[in-house]
């Protein structure tokens, strides 16, 4: 059995859940959200609670179906009722974002502004060097902030670029090895008499 399908998802008395020709339409107070739904995974609405089930557990493709609807439709219900969001950091001299209606300006080092145009249903939010992109599909979300953080990767010398802000950056240490040894010459190799 599926641990993660067999779990019931709770929702909200002001969230919406029903089904309609074959997709699951969740209505919230942040928003709508629908999917098509397979037919190898039954969907039952009861109590304030939404129920995956199959009817066979032998069944491997079942069983993945199971799981995988089990989180999305899950992912819906919190997106709805809560929203998700992805903060991203930029470091770097002269690097910085600004906002401009749904156009998200980046200067990420390169000889002119990076204009990225924010998809429907997404919205950004820029506090210093910190962006905070926000929505109710946590896919949108995701894509979006691995966009913008593609713009500028960050490198791992200094550190500069566009990264996530729990993400960590594994530095590497510079040229050191020229830099401690001294460019002397031995006087005894030439024979030279003082």
């Amino acid at each position: 059995m599926s641990r993660i399908g067999k779990l019931p998802i709770d929702f909200l008395e002001s969230t919406q859940v029903k089904i309609d020709e074959g997709f699951i339409i969740v209505k919230g107070l942040k928003g709508e959200l629908r999917i098509k739904l397979n037919d190898l995974v039954k969907v039952e609405i009861k109590e304030k609670q939404i129920i995956l089930s199959i009817d066979n557990f032998e069944d491997k493709k079942k069983r993945a179906f199971w799981g995988l609807y089990r989180s999305l439709i899950n992912n819906m219900v919190k997106g709805v009722e809560e929203g998700f969001e992805k903060k991203l950091e930029i470091n770097g001299v002269g690097y910085n974002a600004s906002l401009s209606g749904d156009k998200l300006v980046v200067k990420a080092g390169y000889s002119h502004p990076v204009d990225f145009l924010l998809p429907e249903g997404i919205s950004a939010q820029v506090e210093g060097n910190v962006i905070t992109i926000s929505g109710i599909d946590k896919q949108s979300v995701g894509e979006v902030a691995a966009q913008i953080r593609k713009i500028r990767k960050p490198e791992p010398y200094k550190g500069k670029g566009i990264k996530y802000i729990d993400e960590v950056i594994r530095r590497k240490a510079g040229k050191t090895a020229a830099k401690g040894e001294s460019s002397f010459i031995d006087i005894n190799l030439f024979n030279v008499r003082i």
